[in-house]
């Protein structure tokens, strides 16, 4: 029976055009010449401008965005760009630079390790942070007090980490992917943001600057009438409020209290702070139609919000907000609820900016020291060896296909080629950043994706060798492959939403594209493939199906060597991560784990040195991997050379002695080396790590929440013994893949986290296909014992395990031989959680099934089902 694809096509073609648009343009397009493309109107003196600004850019300092506002000077650029009108009172050729910066943009984001970006250094006020009085009072007569100095630096120190994670949160609602925090000394942090426009670079500035620090006061209740006689009560400050009537802004001044309104809890009395609120979000006045933010407040906020409230009806409460007066709104009744709003005459950008930072304050102001424009991290070979890997992992899945399913492979190929350019137009359409582990997992996903095919193809084969006919047999191969490819994928797609909505930093982004690459490879294996299918049989093209078959009519045994292999796979694991721990310890982490030094080098720019060679210098000489980044004042133009390793393992030296140490090995290791560069010591510092402890933290609440959900999922929809089964060979297979790691002698990096992450996407898909065809052989009461039974489907399944596992592994393989270091973490982790996903399938996952049921059949759910009881067919009926 033919069926109506009509909407499906024009759907698809939308799809298409949609992702286009997304992408297009794809690379960055030079601001002066887009300047000059744009312009109308043109005159000797924009001429001028274009003249002074090209010269600007030559001399290498500043950016061309900066040169062109420089050179425009007082002239109006509207003039030139009639459709742009920016408000009256803000600056009105930044506004214009900032839209054409935006159309000159490319879609395509590039990360850090790829196209670097901006780096802000920031100085927290330590001046700001009051240790809490530890000891005794000082000596009689005095009035200071005498301030544990530990209890001082530890404030110092909680203050510092507490920045570095309210500044990722930040960041995050930026939408700024994979972004690089971390402490430096004792009160400064660097953040690295990849490509940022001068508009996102401004705001990115004012909130990472901003303290956010938001009390309520209380207004005199003859303020209007002290102001007007020009008077001020002791206790009181005079603060100006601002509010837009019309369009227009109005200030009013008013007589504010210098103490913090405050209420009693637990017989203490307690102010009403910023630390109270619990959410903060925008909204428009109902009367005036200006943006306002509206927040919310925790239980113990709530309480002494509504004490004050109830005690000062018909007063007015001030907001505070850095100091400055936000708003004054009448206290008309009793507030019990916990929320209120805030209105000053903001823009909408304001508003949306001020509710991100309000959600998340600081404890102390930051103060932004310096900026640069950063050279990648990773150096230029290694990039290009990396894409170039990438690119012969992908051909190889094409030509395997092409070659092994022929006609049925040319469809999937062009669903890989559909799904690649989905991906990217969704990635382009949210504005992530692509990282070189990020490009290199897009071609995992790709080449994973190429299952649901494989799965389709294999039940498509076998229909046809039913003897049916080539409409029925796509007809019933689709249908059957259906129920498999959406639970692997539904398993995989709870533990990603996890990562979303649980996890902070790379592991967000990790989530986010995890969601997109199962969603556009569902609906380009399922929608689009079966769309090709349909209409080759309707134009009669496709009268047969021919496929190559290497593995066909199996009989192997596999669940024989269950015990001996599970046991075999524990001890392995036991080996490996205890030797990770105990033997190895700390060194099992780089520096983006638990820190180390960075050493801030001047050079000769003339003897300018390749990073990879530079990286494997210092690797040789401290026995860790180097992050290494050329940098550029956006001020003076001058260019530095920042190195971070690792502290050297020597348990004889204390930290600041291997500090200087590692240092030192540093500086040797460059100056012996790279002599023609004349490298010389700007400065040394000790670093933080840039994974801290909220995203570690994250990490592993968001994989153990996961596994529940998968525990649940697979309990629903097979049986809680196969749910046990899944999660138990999900955690062997992270487990045993760090032992392999540690035993390599590798270390933890940020790479090896998301191939981690990935491996757990792996992992439970794989199970999830297998325990999909025991399930089927339940439901058709296949005879023989139950060990028979999943021996006879873990056979039948064998062909497409081969495929879909040989074909990731051979892809990865390219990267790891031909990726080059910056790709070596990520794909070492993953060939071993490739081979150790495989082989649990089997030994770890379904030998728990058989062991929980004691070799009997269990009670199993069937799609649209309860659950049907098989009965025990005797072995060799």
């Amino acid at each position: 029976m033919k069926r109506n694809n009509t909407w499906r096509w024009l759907f698809v073609i939308f799809i298409v055009l949609w992702s286009v648009y997304e992408l297009t343009p794809i690379k960055d397009r030079p601001l002066i010449e887009q300047f000059e493309k744009m312009a109308v109107n043109k005159d000797d003196r924009f001429a001028e401008i274009v003249s002074a600004a090209r010269a600007g850019v030559a001399t290498g300092t500043g950016s061309a965005y900066s040169h062109l506002l420089d050179a425009a000077g007082d002239t109006i650029l509207t003039n030139y760009f009639p459709n742009y009108q920016p408000e009256p009172d803000s600056n009105q050729n930044a506004y214009v630079l900032n839209r054409i910066q935006r159309k000159a943009a490319g879609k395509v984001r590039l990360g850090i390790d790829l196209k670097g970006g901006t780096s802000f250094r920031l100085a927290m006020d330590l001046d700001a942070i009051k240790a809490q009085q530890v000891g005794t009072n000082a000596p009689a007569g005095t009035n200071a007090l005498v301030i544990d100095p530990v209890a001082a630096a530890y404030e110092r120190e909680v203050a510092l980490e507490q920045a570095v994670e309210v500044l990722r949160r930040r960041v995050d609602r930026l939408g700024v992917a994979e972004p690089l925090i971390q402490p430096v000394g004792e009160n400064q942090i660097i953040v690295q943001l990849p490509g940022l426009s001068q508009a996102e670079m401004d705001s990115a500035r004012s909130q990472i600057q901003r303290a956010a620090f938001l009390e309520f006061r209380l207004v005199h209740p003859n303020s209007e009438q002290l102001i007007a006689e020009d008077l001020i009560e002791p206790g009181y400050e005079r603060m100006t409020e601002v509010n837009v009537i019309k369009g227009v802004r109005v200030f009013n001044d008013l007589l504010v209290s210098k103490r913090r309104a405050s209420g009693t809890i637990d017989g203490k009395r307690v102010e009403l702070t910023g630390k109270h609120l619990k959410q903060a979000r925008v909204n428009r006045d109902p009367l005036t139609g200006q943006p306002e933010i509206l927040f919310e407040l925790n239980s113990e906020g709530a309480d002494l919000f509504g004490q004050i409230t109830s005690e000062n009806v018909g007063e007015r409460m001030a907001i505070i907000l850095d100091g400055k007066l936000a708003s004054a709104p009448n206290i008309r009744e009793a507030i019990l609820g916990g929320s209120g709003s805030i209105s000053g005459g903001y823009t909408d950008k304001e508003a949306i900016e001020l509710a991100n930072v309000l959600e998340n304050p600081l404890q102390a102001p930051l103060k932004v020291l310096s900026e640069r424009r950063i050279d990648p991290t990773l150096g230029q070979a290694t990039i290009d060896s990396g894409i170039r890997a990438a690119i012969y992992g992908l051909i190889f899945v094409i030509v395997f296909m092409g070659t092994y399913y022929l006609i049925g492979g040319m469809v999937a190929n062009a669903a890989v080629m559909l799904n690649l350019l989905i991906l990217m137009g969704v990635l382009c359409s949210i504005k992530a950043a692509l990282t070189l582990p990020g490009i290199a997992g897009i071609v995992l996903t790709i080449g994973m994706a190429v299952d649901a095919n494989v799965l389709i193809f294999e039940r498509i084969r076998e229909e046809l060798r039913a003897g049916k006919s080539i409409r029925g047999s796509v007809s019933a191969g689709y249908d059957k492959a259906f129920s498999t490819i959406f639970d692997a994928n539904i398993t995989t797609l709870i533990a990603s939403i996890i990562l979303i909505m649980l996890g902070t930093g790379p592991i967000k982004g990790f989530g986010v594209t995890l969601t997109i690459g199962i969603m556009v490879s569902m609906f380009t294996a399922l929608v689009f493939t079966r769309l090709i299918f349909d209409w080759l049989i309707d134009a009669g093209i496709l009268r047969s199906l021919k496929m190559i078959s290497l593995v066909r009519g199996t009989s192997f045994r596999f669940l024989r060597f269950a015990k001996p292999a599970f046991v075999l796979s524990w001890l392995l694991i036991i080996g490996g991560v205890g030797y990770g721990l105990f033997v190895r310890g700390s060194d099992v982490l780089n520096h983006e784990f638990k820190g180390g030094v960075e050493v801030l080098f001047s050079f000769n720019e003339e003897g300018r040195v390749d990073q990879d060679q530079i990286s494997t210098a210092v690797r040789q000489a401290v026995g860790s991997e180097p992050t290494v980044q050329y940098q550029r004042e956006l001020a003076s133009g001058a260019e530095t050379l920042a190195v971070k390793t690792a502290l050297i393992n020597d348990k004889s030296l204390d930290e600041s002695a291997l500090i200087d140490r590692t240092a030192q090995l540093v500086v040797e290791s460059l100056k012996s080396n790279f002599a023609g560069a004349s490298f010389e010591v700007i400065d040394t510092d000790k670093n933080g790590p840039s994974i801290g402890a909220e995203i570690q933290r994250s990490a592993l609440v968001s994989v153990v929440l996961a596994l529940f959900g998968i525990l649940f999922y697979v309990a629903v929809r097979y049986e809680f013994s196969f749910a046990v089964g899944a999660v138990v060979a999900t955690i062997h297979d992270v487990l045993m893949t760090l032992g392999i790691y540690f035993l390599s002698g590798h270390q933890m990096s940020a790479p090896m986290v998301a191939a981690v992450m990935t491996i757990i996407g792996f992992s439970i898909n794989d199970t999830i296909v297998i325990f999909d065809r025991i399930r089927e052989d339940l439901m058709l009461n296949v005879r023989g014992s139950f060990e028979d039974l999943m021996n006879t489907a873990l056979n039948q399944t064998l062909s497409r395990t081969i495929i879909t596992s040989g074909t990731t592994f051979l892809a990865t393989l390219a990267l790891y031989l031909f990726g080059g270091g910056g790709l070596n973490d990520f794909s070492f982790t993953f060939l071993a959680g490739i081979i150790t996903g495989t082989y649990s399938s089997i030994y770890i996952a379904c030998a728990i099934v058989l062991w929980w049921n004691k070799g009997q059949r269990p009670v199993i759910a069937a799609a649209g089902q309860a659950g049907v009881v098989l009965e025990e067919q005797p072995a060799g009926a």
